[in-house]
C-alpha cells in the first residue's frame, strides 16, 4: 500500500492549501458590459450553427436517414458569422495589421499616416456596404436550393454586419483620434485588450 506522503506521488503541503483556499476565495465579477450587440448576435448564430450540424451528424449516421437542407443552411449562417466576427474585430482592433512602417517614421508622421487608415478604412467598408445592399436588391428574391425560402433571410444579417463594421470603424478613428495613438502606433497598448 502506498501512503498519501509517499515522495513519488505527494503533492506540497502548502499547493493543498492553496488549493483549498481557492475554493473558499469569492468568484470574480463577471462583466457583461465588454461586449457589444455584435457578439450577442455572433453567439447566437454559433450556437445556431451548431445545433445544425448535430442535426445533420445525429440524422445521418445515428438515423441514417440525413436531413439535406442542414448543411445548405449552415453554410450560409457560416457566412453570416464571418462577417459578425469582423466587426468585433474591428471594435477590439484584432484584425491583421501591418505596423512596421510606424517604427521608422517620426511619431507625427506616424500619427497622420494612421488617421488616413481609419478614414480610409471607413471609406472601404461604408463602400462595401453600398454594394452589399445593392447586391441584395438584385438577389434577394432568390430562392435557395434545398429549402424553399429566400436569400434575404442570410443577406440582410450580412448586410448589418457591414454596417456594424461601417459604425465600429468610425467609432474606433474617433477613440484613436482622442487617445492620441492607435493599435498600428503602439500595439504594445492594445495586447489583452478584450481578454
Amino acid at each position: 500500500m502506498v501512503s498519501a506522503t509517499s515522495s513519488a506521488t505527494s503533492v506540497p503541503a502548502g499547493s493543498i492549501d492553496e488549493l483549498a483556499q481557492a475554493f473558499e476565495e469569492d468568484a470574480p465579477e463577471v462583466d457583461l458590459g465588454r461586449y457589444g450587440i455584435e457578439d450577442w448576435m455572433a453567439l447566437a448564430v454559433f450556437w445556431g450553427i451548431v445545433g445544425l450540424v448535430f442535426l445533420q451528424f445525429f440524422t445521418r449516421y445515428a438515423l441514417n436517414n440525413s436531413v439535406a437542407w442542414t448543411e445548405e443552411v449552415a453554410v450560409a449562417a457560416l457566412v453570416v458569422l464571418v462577417f459578425l466576427g469582423s466587426a468585433m474585430c474591428i471594435r477590439l482592433s484584432r484584425h491583421i495589421q501591418v505596423d512596421v512602417l510606424y517604427h521608422y517614421v517620426p511619431a507625427s508622421v506616424a500619427r497622420w499616416i494612421s488617421t488616413g487608415v481609419d478614414i480610409l478604412r471607413i471609406a472601404v467598408l461604408g463602400y462595401f456596404l453600398w454594394l452589399m445592399w445593392r447586391y441584395v436588391s438584385l438577389v434577394a428574391d432568390e430562392r435557395m436550393v434545398s429549402v424553399n425560402i429566400t436569400r434575404r433571410w442570410m443577406l440582410y444579417p450580412v448586410v448589418a454586419a457591414f454596417g456594424f463594421m461601417v459604425l465600429r470603424s468610425a467609432q474606433v478613428a474617433w477613440q484613436n483620434w482622442q487617445r492620441g495613438y492607435s493599435a498600428l502606433e503602439r500595439p504594445e497598448a492594445f495586447d489583452g485588450m478584450g481578454d
